[in-house]
């Protein structure tokens, strides 16, 4: 019975063989092989009948080596390839098969479509080995810990203006916020954190970078050295303000969640808004608004905890006065103040040296002291100063015909002297 077969045999099928042998040869009942193998008496009974007709080919599944009922003919798998080439060329296996079935109405296995790449010698696609890192454990509930940053990327691959994404994650529910500015510094990260907290609530905690904008790096003035302050730039004082702890990181590694949000948005997001042909800054804004809620119901978890530690917003809070940024200037005597390059009039007449001007979100300015605002008007036209010349009247007594000044020089070497005094 020994044939080429048993090369093939898997090692399930060369411990049925033995057991079937021992039947064969009216050593086992073919109710203990039953029990030995797993299977009823009836199945016992057909592979036996098998056996003796066909040898150990017997064992062999029907279907080994016949094509799969699931194969793709070679026609369906050159239109995919075809597909693939002209449109997906730089997507990932997983990202082009949702792109196939939602524009293409094709279905098929990502690893599928990774194994024909494999196949026509694209590897890059190939799975990677991570680095070794120390696993943290995740915040039990959402708003426990919310990690921020911006990331700067060619996100309109030239079709548009240079932009960043502001980017909120939570660190229990993968719970994702974002969107698109002209640049990452105060005013985009006040805004995109006042739309955070209109969304979802005011978080306990804000894990951060370095970034200036997240952190002054400023020597503390004498005040703040005599108060044993630190300074602190101005979205991190806004935070404090609304009682946010801030946590900057120390590595990017440290804030992993946001940095692998970027990694998977620079490989999705790019390519999504490419196929929806995004140009400019509020498409892509407006793209976002519909892509977040499919994305966050596709990839967010639930939290370990039910509670949810978002803080609804206070009402009567001036969030304004606090997301905005804010700059001490001297008030002077006349009751002006200079900021920004312009002159500003104070109407108000009050006890200080110095006040609080706010530059505000929508793109107005306030002038502030101690909670309370100023009226002022903006001087467009400073006045010209003009040199006075002061001219002095006061006359002048010309001196005598006799006085020495009139007298040769020689006269005074010639002078007689004063006869002596006896």
């Amino acid at each position: 019975m020994a044939r080429e077969d048993r090369i093939i045999m898997s090692v399930k099928e060369l411990r049925r063989f033995h057991v079937i042998e021992q039947v064969l040869g009216q050593k086992m009942k073919q109710v203990e092989a039953a029990e030995v193998l797993g299977l009823s008496d009836r199945q016992i009974r057909r592979i036996t009948q098998r056996v003796r007709v066909e040898g150990d080919r017997g064992l062999l599944h029907r279907s080994r080596g016949k094509p799969s009922n699931r194969t793709m003919d070679p026609k369906s798998k050159a239109q995919v390839m075809g597909l693939y080439e002209r449109k997906y060329g730089d997507f990932g296996p997983t990202l082009a098969t949702e792109k196939l079935a939602e524009y293409d109405g094709i279905r098929i296995s990502d690893e599928t479509l990774r194994r024909w790449l494999l196949e026509r010698g694209v590897s890059h696609f190939k799975r990677r080995k991570r680095p070794h890192r120390q696993w943290r454990e995740r915040k039990g509930h959402r708003g426990e810990l919310i990690q921020m940053d911006g990331s700067h990327h060619d996100w309109l691959e030239g079709r548009g203006p240079a932009c960043v994404l502001m980017g909120y994650i939570d660190d229990a529910s993968n719970r994702v916020y974002a969107r698109f500015y002209e640049y990452e510094g105060t005013i985009p990260a006040m805004d995109s954190f006042k739309r955070y907290i209109r969304r979802d609530g005011i978080p306990m905690s804000v894990y951060l970078d370095k970034h200036s904008t997240y952190k002054a790096w400023a020597e503390p003035t004498i005040s703040e050295q005599l108060e044993g302050r630190k300074p602190k730039s101005q979205f991190e004082r806004a935070l404090e303000q609304f009682g946010v702890k801030v946590i900057h990181a120390n590595s990017p590694q440290a804030k992993g969640r946001i940095e692998r949000l970027f990694g998977t948005f620079q490989d999705r997001l790019i390519k999504e808004m490419r196929l929806a042909g995004v140009s400019s800054l509020d498409q892509a804004n407006r793209f976002l608004s519909g892509y977040l809620p499919i994305y966050n119901r596709r990839f967010s978890l639930k939290a370990a905890e039910g509670a949810n530690l978002h803080r609804p917003i206070p009402e009567g809070l001036d969030w304004d006065g606090i997301l905005c940024i804010k700059t001490e200037r001297p008030l002077r005597n006349d009751f002006t103040v200079t900021h920004n390059g312009g002159l500003y009039q104070v109407h108000d007449n009050v006890r200080t040296a110095r006040v609080i001007v706010e530059d505000r979100l929508d793109g107005t300015m306030r002038i502030m002291h101690q909670g309370r605002r100023l009226q002022y008007h903006t001087i467009l036209v400073r006045p010209l100063r003009e040199a006075i010349k002061t001219i002095k009247t006061k006359t002048r007594t010309p001196p005598a015909p006799d006085h020495p000044w009139h007298r040769p020089f020689k006269h005074w070497r010639e002078r007689t002297p004063p006869a002596p005094v006896t």
